[in-house]
């Protein structure tokens, strides 16, 4: 997989989020063992819409959870399973991420899935994320099936990781402008050991676009263009790191994927569902990293979600959708004007 064709990830356009070295190919799945997935559903005119699959290799291969933490910024959303997570501290599931009326039947996907694995198994707990592409596809046609989900999943790879239009990210605007999924990554030492924090975004918030602390707005950049501002706005934060925390420290890390969203001028309006998902892939037997050494983790997953939130609007292609409405790419000769 990789990037939109035609589009340019941030730090193409010299835009360098922080001084902190990102892993090989700058995204999630430079975390050793995680695959990503996208099913992408756009009929070029009423339907825009998604599944993007985050899936930790050892979830199929016999360690059946791992170390997570949720952290709700705005509850205004629709993440299933996200309970079970908060009371348990570890997900059993892979990460789904699609559309608010789809969510429901991802899940029960998801849950196709999972017993496919565990024919033993009596209970499953589906990790399901979504936000409200309704802007820009025909939102109440709930055209995710299944099978979409089952792609996105049984083809989650490694290497870089499709960005902008694509998979859950394909019907989503962000910040007056036409958005979709992002990532990025950060190496680090932390506590003396070498780790790598990886962070995947569903973009479709509210709010000012900010590059490295420069207002862009959608008026100012596309005179004559009527801003673009979604109802139901969201957005959706996955941080993979193989650093050893458990879930109380993985809930710190998502609190900071959260703070990220400011740098970029996220307004967190009232109906923004704003969602972090933080996981350890580290080998349970590994020894947890103090609390007192993890200033530079804290470091590096804020500037990771920052530059995957820029490059989830970076790579976004314009588009039009139900009713004729539009929304417009970035357009990339402001950047070297500003």
């Amino acid at each position: 997989m990789s990037g939109t064709p035609g589009r340019a990830r941030a730090r193409s356009l010299g835009v360098v989020v922080g001084a902190l070295p990102p892993g090989p190919l700058n995204a999630i799945t430079d975390v050793e063992g995680v695959l990503v997935g996208h099913t992408t559903i756009d009929d070029g005119a009423d339907l825009h819409t998604g599944v993007t699959a985050v899936v930790p290799r050892q979830l199929v291969t016999g360690r059946w959870e791992l170390p997570a933490a949720v952290h709700t910024a705005n509850g205004y959303g629709k993440l299933v399973g996200s309970t079970q997570v908060d009371e348990l501290g570890v997900m059993e599931s892979p990460v789904v991420l699609t559309a608010t009326l789809s969510a429901f039947l991802a899940a029960d996907a998801v849950l196709t899935y999972l017993m496919r694995r565990r024919p033993d198994a009596l209970s499953f707990n589906p990790l399901v994320g979504e936000t409200n592409d309704g802007f820009l596809s025909d939102i109440r046609r709930r055209p995710i099936t299944e099978r979409h989900v089952l792609d996105a999943l049984e083809g989650a790879s490694g290497g870089l990781p499709a960005e902008g239009c694509v998979g859950a990210g394909t019907g989503t605007t962000a910040l007056g402008f036409k958005a979709g999924i992002g990532t990025a990554s950060r190496r680090q030492v932390v506590g003396g050991l070498p780790v790598t924090v990886g962070a995947l975004v569903q973009a479709n918030f509210g709010g000012v676009l900010t590059v490295l602390g420069t207002p862009m707005p959608v008026e100012d950049l596309l005179p004559g263009v009527v801003r673009a501002e979604p109802p139901g706005n969201s957005c959706m934060i996955v941080v993979a790191t193989d650093a050893p925390l458990d879930a109380r420290r993985l809930g710190r890390l998502a609190r900071r994927a959260v703070f990220a969203m400011g740098r970029v001028g996220a307004s967190y309006s009232h109906g923004s569902g704003d969602y972090a998902i933080a996981f350890s892939t580290a080998p349970p037997e590994q020894p947890l990293l103090p609390d007192a050494v993890l200033d530079p983790l804290f470091a590096a997953v804020m500037d990771a979600v920052e530059e995957a939130l820029l490059d989830s609007v970076f790579t976004a292609t314009t588009t039009t959708g139900v009713h004729g409405r539009t929304s417009h790419a970035f357009p990339y000769d402001r950047i070297t004007r500003t």
